[in-house]
């Protein structure tokens, strides 16, 4: 898609009006081309984006290759271990020059005309070589185009297109706490089950954000789910009541979660038994939970290892830590659909026994074939439907409360308040407010 630097938003996108508790978004934002144009560039051509985790590319000369955004990425650790993200296309032609999603290799010889790269991106040679000047490479620029920026915070890596964009530190704000309560689980480090999950809604792609961050919809949208833990784990009918469970957070810069601990029916495999995992599964569990405990405090131990949260990490990157730890991108292929990719995140080192308990939470709920994913992909479509007759969509709950609960939309408000910053102004203000 090409973008259109003078494009302009149609306004207004977001209508608020704090003092009569009224957030409102325009349906447009999900339809409209012009929108989309802006989003690549004023948030994914900017923004820091998550790439991979580094237990994918653990080896020296390991790679991976992912698209961001639209432009496909190539992701290598080198000989001497150093972690490198380049354009995956050859400054010859603009063939993709690595095809396999994963791997090792010396090297990388692009197959439409044999041009070869090292896994630090120098061009190491091609065919007819005398063909240039012998001057033709010493500035570099037939080596693989590198991006831009590339940082690591507790495994997760991410990259940005911009040279200007601020520190990823900087950038992720307060949700950094959060992936390191993630990162906390596992006393060996975290890994990515090898595998992935890829398909596609036909639905704008800040639907999924929303989705993800809104404790309003499980109830009613995933009735079935809970039905379903109650008949397992053999216990009575458990009501919970909208607006008595957990809290969110504003975490800066568009970052929001959902969090609870200790008030939900299911269980984490670090470390939060139920029934429904065996009786024979509690003396690991309890195990576990003990030793994260003593390794992190008994404070943070109890948010590691028996609390859930959903971290929206601005603009797409969503880690479902619940019941099983769920790391899922979306990124839109229109503005009426959008492309996921869904991974499992894990302890390295975990027993056998705990990894099936976890691989079994994984897909249980939040697979395609799960109780909560179909739910989810119906919902977003039947909206993405109805948005064409126009109107607004209501973003209001919880404006005027003190308490924020699970099922409050200040996430959502949250993440709204800085796209709308960035697709109308660029404004680095910092927003805050319920």
């Amino acid at each position: 898609m090409s973008i259109a630097k003078s494009a302009r938003a149609p306004l207004p996108l977001v209508d608020e009006d704090r003092s009569a508790g009224r957030f409102r978004v325009n349906r447009d934002a999900f339809l409209s081309e012009e929108v989309l144009a802006l989003e690549q560039e004023r948030i994914f051509d900017r923004c820091w984006l998550y790439l991979a985790h580094e237990s994918e590319v653990a080896a020296a000369r390991s790679f991976l290759t992912r698209d961001v955004a639209g432009k496909p990425i190539l992701l290598t650790r080198d000989k001497d271990g150093e972690l490198r993200a380049f354009h995956n296309v050859c400054t010859h032609r603009g063939a993709l020059v690595c095809r396999e999603r994963s791997g090792t290799a010396p090297a990388f010889t692009c197959p439409y005309h044999a041009w070869t790269f090292s896994l630090s991106g120098k061009l190491n040679g091609m065919p007819g070589r005398e063909g240039l000047a012998a001057d033709a490479n010493d500035d570099g620029s037939l080596n693989l185009r590198p991006v831009a920026r590339l940082e690591v915070f507790r495994g997760f890596i991410f990259i940005c297109f911009d040279t200007e964009v601020e520190p990823l530190l900087d950038y992720l704000k307060e949700s950094a706490d959060y992936l390191a309560y993630v990162a906390d689980q596992g006393p060996n480090g975290m890994e990515i089950v090898a595998g992935a999950q890829e398909y596609a809604i036909n639905a704008n792609w800040k639907l999924l954000l929303e989705n993800s961050i809104d404790g309003y919809h499980g109830m009613p949208t995933h009735s079935t789910y809970f039905e379903y833990l109650r008949s397992r784990d053999g216990a009575p009918a458990k009501q919970v009541k909208v607006g008595n469970v957990g809290w969110v957070k504003n975490l800066g810069n568009g970052h929001a979660v959902g969090e609870s601990i200790g008030e939900v029916p299911w269980g984490r495999p670090y470390a939060r038994w139920v029934p429904g995992f065996g009786e024979a599964s509690r003396g690991e569990i309890d195990t576990l939970q003990a030793e994260i405990m003593e390794r992190l405090g008994p404070e943070r131990g109890a948010v590691v290892a028996t609390g859930d949260r959903n971290l929206a990490v601005f603009p797409n990157l969503v880690v479902n830590d619940i019941m099983a730890i769920t790391v899922r991108t979306f990124y839109p292929a229109g503005p009426d659909r959008m492309v996921v990719t869904s991974w499992a995140l894990a302890p390295i080192g975990e027993s056998e026994e705990s990894r099936a308990r976890r691989l079994r939470n994984y897909v249980e709920f939040l697979g395609p074939a799960g109780f909560a994913t179909p739910d989810d992909i119906e919902m977003l479509e039947a909206a993405q439907k109805g948005y064409v007759s126009g109107g607004w969509n209501d973003v209001s709950r919880g404006m005027l409360l003190e308490k924020q609960s699970k099922t409050e939309e200040l996430a959502l408000r949250t993440f709204w308040r800085r796209w709308n910053q960035l697709v109308t102004d660029g404004s680095e203000e910092e927003l805050v407010g319920p």
